[in-house]
C-alpha cells in the first residue's frame, strides 16, 4: 500500500510539475501545462538515471529545478495550516512555507525512485471557467489496470498562469492527507515545534529503496 502511494506521489511530481527552464511551456493553459510537463519529465528522469543511481539526492535536484516553479507551494502550505494560520506570525508563516516546500521536495524525490515503465496520458479537458480547475490523467503499465488521477491547479489572477497544488488518487487528496498529518501535529505541539521537526526530516539524505 505504501509503495503504491509513493508511486502515485511520484507520478504527480513528474507529470504535473517538471519543466525545463529552457522549455517553452504554456502556463496559461492547465491542460497544456500537464501534457508538456509529462513528456519533459520522463525525458529528464531517463537522462539522469546514472546520476540518480550514484547519488539518490540528485532526485531532489530534479524536483527543485523542474517542479517548484510550477507548484503553488505557499497556497498549499497555507491550506495545511488552515484556521491555525490566524495564530501565527508572519515570520512563522514564512518559515513554515520554507520547510513545508522542502518537505514536499523530499517526499517527491523519494517517490521518484519508484519509476520504471509507466506511461501517462493526459485526458482531454474542458476550458476552465474559474480560478480552480482539474486535469485528469491515466497511468498505464503493461499487465496492470490503469490508474486514474486528478490534478488540481489554481490560476493566479494577476499573471494568468496556472500552478498545481493538489492531486487526488483513488479518492485520496494528497493535500488533505498532509493537512491531517501536519495540522494535528501543529495543534498538539505548536507550529515552531513542527517547523523544527520538518527541518530535521529534510536534512536526512535520500536512500533508494530496493
Amino acid at each position: 500500500m505504501f509503495k503504491k502511494i509513493a508511486l502515485l506521489l511520484g507520478l504527480m511530481t513528474s507529470m504535473l510539475f517538471s519543466l525545463s527552464a529552457q522549455a517553452a511551456v504554456d502556463a496559461t493553459d492547465p491542460n497544456a501545462l500537464v501534457d508538456q510537463a509529462a513528456k519533459q519529465t520522463f525525458a529528464r528522469l531517463k537522462a539522469d538515471q546514472t546520476q540518480v543511481k550514484s547519488n539518490p539526492d540528485h532526485l531532489r535536484v530534479i524536483i527543485r529545478e523542474e517542479l517548484l516553479p510550477y507548484v503553488d507551494n505557499r497556497f498549499a502550505a497555507y491550506k495545511v495550516l488552515g484556521n491555525q494560520i490566524k495564530e501565527t506570525t508572519e515570520a512563522q508563516r514564512n518559515a513554515f512555507v520554507e520547510v513545508f516546500t522542502e518537505y514536499m521536495v523530499s517526499s517527491y524525490a523519494d517517490a521518484l525512485a519508484h519509476f520504471d515503465k509507466q506511461t501517462v496520458k493526459v485526458e482531454p479537458g474542458k476550458a476552465p471557467s474559474g480560478n480552480i480547475t482539474a486535469v485528469n490523467v491515466s497511468v498505464k503499465e503493461a499487465g496492470k489496470p490503469d490508474i486514474f488521477l486528478e490534478f488540481k491547479l489554481r490560476k493566479n489572477n494577476k499573471t494568468g498562469e496556472w500552478k498545481a497544488f493538489d492531486m487526488v488518487a483513488e479518492g485520496i487528496s494528497l493535500l488533505s492527507a498532509k493537512q491531517s498529518e501536519l495540522g494535528g501535529l501543529i495543534r498538539q505541539n505548536g507550529i515552531d515545534a513542527v517547523i523544527a521537526q520538518l527541518r530535521e526530516h529534510n536534512a536526512k539524505p535520500l536512500v533508494l529503496k530496493s
